[in-house]
């Protein structure tokens, strides 16, 4: 009788041990996951609060024609301070051909606008406004940024002003096309949410350092939103500042994308399997004066081969304006090397 009741106490002491363990472990495990969304919050909040005094609600009015004669169409974008003299990052869809700009600090303050200058081909801008004690946004380096790392975006959606969503990196390294047709390279990819509003607007690390301008969503997709790098937007803003616009150079041709004859590939040991078919020119045009001819396949750029369209833009910079550069064509079955010399690009 008694071996039957310390064998019973026995369980019953394990299975109140375990109970109790086992109530232990939620408790910590509960108290662990407390403070890991505590240490998130933080983070979320440290952000907002250090970087939305320095984002603006820019509302637009663009000069429209129709019918009944002129009228006025409004909008709103986003955008942040980032000099203490008043400059300011947005979007230039956001402000791109607008007959009166004004922006709202989060303050409260409302100044009128000036445009520095637009760039389409990187969806970026600057405009300015006079006022005193601005506090800037810092801006950071998109170099270290990595796949997965908590960002967090400010803006004004559907004008409500300073909304502040989180998410993380995405993917890095992304390409989007612009509303000028070219390619944006470096373009960070999140699921931080974005709305028609957003553009313009920072996306900031949890230290509070902008890497990034949000600029475009896709919008039957949840969750893929996209923002141009800070190190280009650093780029186009000095130049917008210095000289009202961002100078690339161009030759003045129409062309499309083709693959090349595998036969031409291996003959002359092509780096590229496509090229550039030149459909036809600009009157006048730097390509024309060359010597290209339309049907030609361009392969090569300035020493550089070229496969495309998107790559041939990238090569067209402003240092290239006035400089005699190589091109390396395929004309039926012979290699030419022409020179052109790139004219700078018009407005």
């Amino acid at each position: 009788m008694n071996v039957q009741t310390n064998a019973e106490f026995e369980l019953l002491a394990g299975a109140v041990f375990d109970e109790l363990n086992g109530a232990q472990s939620e408790t910590t495990s509960a108290v662990s996951d407390d403070k890991l969304l505590d240490a998130y919050s933080r983070a979320v909040i440290g952000v907002a609060e250090r970087v939305s005094p320095s984002v603006v609600n820019i509302e637009v009015v663009h000069q429209m024609r129709g019918r009944r004669g002129e009228r006025e169409a409004h909008g709103n974008g986003s955008g942040f301070v980032f000099t203490p003299d008043g400059f300011i990052l947005t979007n230039s869809h956001v402000v791109h051909g607008a007959t009166r700009l004004e922006a709202s600090l989060a303050d409260g303050r409302r100044c009128q606008a000036q445009l520095i200058g637009d760039d389409p081909d990187t969806d970026l801008a600057v405009i300015r406004i006079n006022a005193q004690n601005l506090l800037p946004a810092q801006l950071g380096s998109a170099q270290g940024v990595r796949v997965g790392q908590l960002v967090v975006a400010i803006g004004n959606p559907y004008g409500f002003q300073c909304t502040v969503t989180a998410g993380v990196v995405s993917a890095l390294g992304r390409s989007l096309r612009a509303q000028s047709g070219r390619l944006m390279d470096d373009v960070i990819q999140t699921d931080a949410a974005l709305n028609p509003g957003n553009s313009g607007g920072p996306l900031v690390t949890s230290q509070g350092l902008v890497i990034g301008v949000n600029t475009a969503v896709i919008r039957p997709a949840q969750g893929i939103c996209f923002a141009t790098s800070i190190d280009t937007a650093k780029f186009v803003a000095g130049r917008l500042i210095r000289d009202g616009r961002v100078r690339r150079s161009y030759i003045g041709l129409a062309g499309q994308n083709v693959p090349l004859p595998r036969r031409l590939v291996r003959y002359y040991e092509l780096p590229v399997e496509s090229g550039i078919l030149v459909i036809s020119f600009e009157p006048n045009s730097p390509a024309r004066r060359a010597g290209l001819e339309e049907g030609d396949i361009i392969v090569g750029f300035d020493g550089q081969p070229i496969a495309g369209i998107d790559e041939l833009h990238r090569l067209l910079t402003d240092e290239r304006v006035g400089r005699t550069v190589q091109l390396t064509v395929i004309r039926r079955t012979e290699r030419l090397t022409l020179e052109v010399v790139p004219q700078e690009k018009a407005e």
